[in-house]
């Protein structure tokens, strides 16, 4: 019987974006690519907001989720640096 093993990576990261600093939690899914991670984050309500980033072709995590609030769009760019950190740091 052969099993096969997945490490878990979960993460949570201070992010500054649009003048707030908010924390947003981290998780890989399992999937066949391993390419996929799940992401949440509180508004200024305390209601949590919940959405997928996905690896594209170029190496970019993005957002897979069209219908989020503009600030979590423009905070892309810092989000795909966390992720990325957040993968070599499990690694070691």
């Amino acid at each position: 019987m052969l099993f096969h093993f997945a490490k878990n990576i979960a993460f949570t990261k201070l992010v500054k974006c649009d003048d707030r600093q908010r924390e947003y939690n981290f998780r890989k899914l399992p999937s066949a690519d391993g390419n996929l991670f799940h992401a949440d984050v509180s508004d200024d309500r305390g209601n949590r907001i919940i959405f997928k980033m996905q690896k594209e072709a170029g190496g970019q995590w993005a957002i897979i989720d069209p219908t989020l609030p503009q600030w979590i769009k423009n905070a892309e760019p810092q989000l795909h640096d966390v992720i990325e950190e957040g993968i070599h740091a499990s690694q070691d």
